[in-house]
């Protein structure tokens, strides 16, 4: 059975049934990542930024009990100009159809909400691949992930990193998003590295102006997810020079998300970059003592930032594709009509 859902009144039954059904997608298709936790998971489902929609379905069968269990989920983000899919679909029931009655779901709700193409992000190396180029889908962007164990950190040379002078900036840190005085600072750093036509789907929230920033802080903590920033300050303008981000989720806090690193034109090779990536792992350590990884994303070409995140320790890991699809085409292969 398939219906639509809404995490928002879901009974704490479905929720905990989703979670072992997205647990069970994980051992099979991330080995080794860290299982999800129940904690904020139906904030995670519901928060959205403004003006951002999430639809979701359950696709659910009977259990021994005598009730049903989550075999399936399948939510659209609608943002901006696309429709943003994500479908999982437990492993021991995969290659049943049930993959594709969740994907023509999903987009013949998309076109009927005005959408015109949809993306998803595929982990490298997984059924997903398939499945999706069998319907079209093409590869649009390909990020790589990295991993770093703390474990495995040499933290004498972070130290050393952290502590080597960068001439004529302030290295600050600031746990829960930046002061308030620097937020306009701090967007403009982070619109100068925005590029819209590399090809990313960009499923994270925007905040390259002031306003949207806030909106993104705030929306992160509503989803259980405590941003961490560092951030080098000019010291004779005040300007926002570099940063870097961290978010540790409550659904699996053992392993933090690095997002951004960026450093402005004005005043990159300096070092920047390396100081503030080691002193953010250097406060890590201090306030999420339970914290055993990190993983981020990088573009392929962004030889510097991964040097340097070589350098610290992360290894890579997996490809992860961002596709795309344009709707017309996915509703006559699916046979889905208006």
């Amino acid at each position: 059975m398939v219906r639509e859902w809404d995490p928002r009144t879901a009974s704490s039954a479905e929720i905990s049934s989703l979670l072992d059904c997205l647990n069970q997608v994980f051992r099979t298709d991330l080995p080794g990542d860290p299982l999800w936790r129940p904690h904020f998971l139906r904030e995670y489902l519901t928060e959205t930024m403004p003006g951002v929609r999430r639809i979701c379905w359950l696709a659910e069968q009977p259990d021994a009990g005598g009730g049903t269990e989550v075999v399936g989920h399948v939510n659209v983000l609608l943002l901006g100009d696309i429709g943003v899919l994500e479908i999982l679909v437990r492993p021991d029931v995969r290659r049943t159809g049930l993959g594709r009655q969740l994907l023509a779901l999903a987009v013949r709700r998309a076109y009927h909400e005005g959408f015109s193409s949809v993306g998803v992000e595929v982990i490298g190396d997984t059924c997903a691949v398939e499945f999706y180029e069998s319907f079209g889908f093409a590869r649009q962007f390909r990020e790589i992930r990295s991993v770093l164990r703390l474990a495995s950190v040499d933290w004498a040379a972070i130290e050393k990193m952290a502590q080597d002078a960068v001439s004529g900036y302030e290295v600050e840190f600031h746990p829960g998003g930046p002061p308030d005085d620097l937020v306009e600072a701090y967007a403009r750093t982070k619109a100068e590295q925005s590029d819209p036509a590399d090809g990313d789907l960009d499923l994270r929230p925007s905040s390259y102006d002031p306003e949207r920033l806030r909106e993104s802080l705030a929306c992160l903590h509503r989803r259980g997810m405590t941003p961490y920033i560092v951030l080098a300050r000019h010291s004779a303008s005040g300007e926002v020079a570099g940063l870097t981000e961290v978010v540790v989720p409550a659904q699996h806090p053992t392993r933090a998300d690095q997002y951004d690193t960026i450093v402005a034109q004005a005043h990159q090779g300096r070092g920047i970059d390396r100081a503030i990536k080691a002193r953010m792992l250097l406060e890590l350590r201090s306030v999420e003592p339970a914290l055993t990884e990190v993983q981020t994303w990088n573009a392929e070409g962004d030889e510097e930032i991964i040097g340097i995140n070589t350098e610290i320790g992360y290894r890579s890991d997996r490809d992860w594709w961002d596709y795309g699809a344009d709707i017309p085409m996915l509703m006559h292969r699916l046979g889905v009509g208006n």
